[in-house]
């Protein structure tokens, strides 16, 4: 039996993960609430594994390093995820790693993922890691995407357009919440168009 895997990612409306550093919008772009950290929590206290590319890796440890600039990094549901076992896609890290349970597996993405889904136990769920997500997608080993979107538009600071250079998906609607009446949770069961 095959886990699921699940491509987590927070989208302005827009669809940028991020802004630029000169933008003034803080954590979640400034617009989290109790429904949204406590449904985090939750979906992070579920048995389940980490998949994280090297990158978005470095950024989650670098952050937590920084907790005192970026002070929503220590959230409860980022506690939660950290303490999830986990897999960092890496040919540049090594271990130990600076992360509980946490171990380095060498190699190409989809072959990675694509045998964990068929041993892990447990479902297996990504936050971030663009890139290796994108390439997972197309080889259509992501079962669940789940976006959450942000209500605010950064044209101006955005960064990281999430399906920038990827190819075209159907999406099958599965779930949609609405958090703190503002913020929109949708999953979605991708195809290739």
């Amino acid at each position: 039996m095959s886990a699921t895997y699940t491509f987590d990612v927070f989208s302005s409306l827009d669809g940028f993960a991020s802004v630029s550093p000169d933008g003034d919008w803080g954590g979640y772009w400034g617009k989290q609430g109790p429904e949204l950290l406590d449904h985090r929590l939750e979906l992070y206290n579920a048995d389940t594994r980490m998949v994280f590319g090297a990158q978005t890796f470095r950024d989650f440890v670098g952050m937590l390093a920084e907790s005192d600039i970026y002070t929503d990094v220590l959230d409860p549901w980022v506690t939660a995820m950290r303490n999830c076992p986990a897999t960092v896609i890496s040919q540049t890290l090594s271990e130990p790693l600076d992360w509980p349970n946490a171990v380095v597996a060498a190699g190409d993405a989809v072959d990675v993922v694509g045998e964990m889904k068929e041993e892990s136990e447990v479902p297996i769920r990504s936050h971030g890691s663009l890139s290796m997500n994108r390439a997972l997608m197309e080889a259509g080993l992501v079962d669940r995407l789940q976006v959450t979107i942000y209500p605010v538009i950064t044209g101006r600071t955005g960064v990281q357009p999430i399906f920038a250079r990827t190819q075209d998906f159907d999406l099958e609607l599965l779930d949609s919440t609405l958090l703190d009446g503002r913020t929109q949770e949708l999953v979605y069961r991708p195809t290739l168009h």
